[in-house]
């Protein structure tokens, strides 16, 4: 809000707007909440703290309605019109994503804490902090502010990587996770500070101002080094290649739900991060950015393919590990409108088609990290052996696994991938970048065979001494139908709220499509 004057001064003391600031603050509260609730709770009630967390998340999700057709900001300085906190059609529909995305976490996370044994307020508390960071990002108007948002979000999801207790996969997956982390954000400062004397702002407003009228041209070396490490410590964040090698350890240490999150919001946090940065900030050295960002793309969604097409299916946790290509591959295509902005007459209007794709690749790659958290649950080791014939053991989950991947292949029946694809791709064409929506469209090739080869899997006829298809499973499927009850209700209200968003975008992309045809920035 607008600082009040006092003796012809701009006062220090300003208003806020506890509305706008209510969708991260309330996370926060609840975390706190959650924290001091585990202190007195007996163990037997500990399972509370989950439900408690899912609704706080809730109930944060439902604090975006009255921000809704506004543009509330807040902690602004200079007669309101430089604000650190823009409550903007771009920071609502990510802190959308984020909370809800948060919130399937949260319903995959109930059994799995209780059944591994977890520390459940540690757990809770870490997710909730990291969700709190997550959700304050996309509003962030300043380096300073962005920076840290980024890190509340990263530095719990260390800590919920490394939560099992002596697990080697899960403590070297922390520690990979961390010092990543760790490097990429100690290269972001360097180039902030370099920013800062660059141009004597945090502000992102006033440093694109900075940037495109610098005082001295001396000062252009020092701003053009800042603005490529602040990209590197970004590239870093969205697993953007070559630097996504912490992805699949990370993925396999971690809990199921956490691999999810990450998968997910972690990308969500990197790429609006950039989608600021690049936009807001750095419109003065598009013609730097812009090419980088699209030799990224294409380097990455290669990379990401390539690897996950070389996936054995009778490894350990080959399930998991393609996932993790594959987000990284989808990162790729991510990339490809934000670099296609830096060509865009409207940069706002580019940066749609990736919230776009974000929104479809975050259901459904949700309710594939949800089924993979039900064949686990027999299944320990997550080979993608593990799921052939899942359509005799679960005969409403392989169909909607099916789904799931035909959406991230983009084929039908998961319209909602095939044309947010294609939005991805016209962004790229549209600007005159033919050569990276090539690029795009053979990768999107090659991701059709291990997409459509994990889908066959799921029909094919199960070998009998497969380690799902126990005497248990067999008397459940003959008990006509039991299986399916025997599903965890948190684990079914995730599968079902991610397949009811698939099949409704499917049916109506629209829903997110519009993102893509109106500038959100």
């Amino acid at each position: 809000m607008i600082p009040t004057a006092a003796s012809g001064a701009a006062s220090l003391v300003q208003s806020v707007d506890w509305i706008a600031l209510a969708p991260p603050l309330l996370t926060a509260v609840v975390a706190l909440v959650v924290l001091v609730a585990d202190l007195f709770l007996p163990v037997a009630r500990k399972p509370l703290l989950g439900w408690l967390a899912t609704g706080g998340l809730a109930l944060a999700g439902l604090s975006l309605l009255p921000l809704l057709g506004g543009d509330r900001r807040t902690f602004c300085v200079g007669g309101g019109d430089v604000c650190s906190y823009v409550a903007d059609p771009f920071a609502l529909v990510i802190q959308f994503l984020v909370l809800a995305g948060a919130l399937l976490t949260a319903l995959l996370s109930i059994d799995t804490v209780k059944d591994g044994g977890l520390p459940a307020g540690e757990y809770w508390f870490l997710l909730l902090s990291s969700a709190s960071g997550a959700a304050l990002l996309p509003a962030s108007r300043d380096l300073a502010t962005l920076v840290l948002a980024l890190e509340v979000a990263s530095l719990p999801a260390f800590a919920l990587v490394g939560l099992r207790r002596g697990d080697r996969l899960s403590s070297e997956a922390a520690l990979k996770f961390f010092l990543s982390s760790v490097a990429a954000t100690a290269v972001m400062l360097l180039g902030v500070s370099f920013l800062y004397a660059a141009t004597g702002s945090l502000h992102l407003t006033r440093v694109a101002h900075g940037l495109a009228h610098l005082p001295d041209p001396r000062l252009a070396t020092l701003a053009s080094a800042g603005v490529a490490l602040t990209l590197v410590g970004f590239a870093f964040k969205t697993a953007a290649a070559p630097f996504h090698f912490w992805v699949p350890d990370t993925y396999v240490g971690a809990p199921l739900p956490i691999a999810a999150y990450l998968s997910v919001i972690g990308k969500a946090v990197g790429f609006s991060g950039l989608i600021l940065v690049t936009v807001k900030g750095f419109p003065a050295y598009a013609h730097v950015w812009g090419p980088v960002l699209a030799v990224l793309a294409a380097l990455t969604m290669t990379v990401g393919n390539v690897a996950a097409l070389r996936q054995d299916p009778g490894r350990a946790h080959s399930a998991v590990r393609l996932l993790a290509w594959s987000s990284v591959g989808q990162a790729g295509y991510l990339l490809v409108p934000i670099a296609a902005a830096a060509y865009a007459d409207v940069p706002g209007r580019a940066i749609g088609s990736t919230v776009a794709y974000a929104l479809m690749y975050a259901a459904v790659n949700l309710g594939a990290f949800a089924v993979a958290a039900l064949v686990a649950r027999t299944s320990p080791a997550n080979r993608l052996t593990d799921y052939r014939g899942l359509v005799t053991r679960r005969p409403l989950v392989a169909p909607v696994l099916g789904f799931f991947l035909l959406c991230l292949a983009g084929l039908p029946p998961g319209v909602i991938g095939l044309f947010a694809k294609v939005t991805v791709f016209a962004s790229a064409v549209d600007v005159g970048l033919g050569w990276l929506a090539v690029v795009m469209a053979i990768n999107v090739v090659i991701a059709l065979y291990y997409y459509l080869r994990w889908t066959a899997v799921l029909f094919q006829r199960a070998p009998q001494d497969a380690p799902d298809a126990g005497s248990a499973d067999v008397t459940a499927v003959t008990a006509g139908g039991a299986a399916a009850a025997r599903i965890p209700v948190p684990l079914a209200a995730a599968l079902t709220l991610a397949t009811v968003l698939g099949v409704a975008l499917s049916g109506a992309p629209q829903l997110v499509l519009r993102f893509a045809a109106g500038a959100l920035l």
